[in-house]
């Protein structure tokens, strides 16, 4: 039986929490081991943020309990031991869906380290089933690789995702649009999937949609957008843009499009950071928003104002968004969300 068999489904963000999970950074996974100690003062921050709002429950390797204790010593958080090698739970911690009479059950997707790039990654295939049975959720597994930040939903059976990532061969070779369609139907509950094309420039989870776009509510629909056409992500937000511009969701609203300012390029050895304000995260009663601060402070001031704006019932409350995108990601790909069950 799969969770679409006995009615469970995938809720959106915003409904409510019964709790926020997010994994400890681990130094030997690092993409730069020597930013270890910022890094993890970074995700203190985060956790700090969300603990104001609702509980947080740490992953943390065990041999490093104590320490990591130490260093989150405020209320509203605890740590469960779980043996892992790279901190994204987004992407490799269980999808959590809502069935009948409120009832709470987990999809187990397969992990490859976004298309076989950091091994090892066995242990974080193994952090989701563990997660799920400590809380005695019942679980599903998927059989196709899937990571939280390549899907989001409007709650109502409407699924944004990209053709970038899910389409990319490193994940599920030989599956094409229909299989994947399919899947997401049975494993999430989607009656509909809206297909952008790619994520943002350098983003090396090949193209993520929470880093491009999501749903803010149900019909509608946020955008990261770029106004310079000298910059590739000025190419990439206006072919995403006029597939939102055509679509339709599950229940056959046209979309309502609100759109948000890029926070200006930012580079780190060469490379460039995946800079993004869409990567925020709902909280009970409010938002996590990540700010970059410098020649960012103006388009920080915008997208505050913008969420604010559209969330005028949510404390809009900014982390620092430079602290732990060095290794790859943001607020929303280190989290995931536990939905309030009965």
């Amino acid at each position: 039986m799969n969770p679409i068999d006995l009615n469970y489904s995938m809720p959106a963000e915003w409904a409510e929490h019964e709790r926020t999970f997010i994994s400890w950074p681990v130094q030997a996974s690092m993409c730069y081991p020597g930013s270890h100690a910022s890094v993890c003062e970074g995700y203190a921050g985060i956790i700090r943020a969300i603990a104001e709002f609702e509980p947080v429950t740490v992953i943390v390797n065990p041999e490093e309990a104590e320490q990591v204790r130490r260093l989150l010593d405020f209320p509203n958080v605890e740590l469960m031991p779980i043996e892992h090698s790279d901190a994204w739970l987004r992407d490799n911690g269980p999808t959590f869906l809502t069935g009948p009479e409120g009832k709470l059950a987990g999809v187990n997707w397969k992990f490859n380290a976004w298309g076989g790039k950091y091994s090892p990654w066995d242990l974080d295939d193994k952090v989701a089933p563990q997660i799920l049975e400590r809380l005695h959720i019942d679980r599903f597994d998927a059989p196709i690789v899937m990571e939280g930040g390549s899907i989001h939903t409007d709650g109502e059976g409407t699924l944004l995702t990209t053709e970038e990532c899910l389409l990319n061969p490193n994940r599920n070779p030989g599956l094409g649009v229909g299989d994947i369609e399919e899947y997401l139907h049975k494993f999430t509950g989607a009656r509909k999937v809206i297909w952008l094309k790619r994520g943002l420039s350098g983003d090396e989870t090949d193209g993520h949609v929470d880093n491009i776009a999501c749903f803010i509510g149900p019909g509608k629909v946020l955008i990261q957008i770029c106004d310079d056409p000298a910059d590739e992500n000025y190419a990439i937000a206006q072919e995403n843009l006029r597939i939102l511009e055509e679509a339709v969701d599950a229940r056959g609203r046209k979309l309502e499009i609100h759109t948000i300012q890029q926070p200006p390029r930012a580079d780190h050895e060469d490379s460039r950071l995946t800079l993004s304000y869409l990567n925020f995260y709902f909280v009970n009663g409010g938002i996590i928003l990540p700010v970059f601060g410098g020649a960012a402070e103006a388009a920080d001031r915008l997208a505050e104002a913008k969420l604010q704006e559209l969330f005028p019932d949510r404390v809009i409350r900014t982390v620092d968004g430079l602290a732990v995108i060095t290794e790859g990601g943001n607020v929303h790909c280190t989290t995931q969300q536990m939905p309030k069950g009965h």
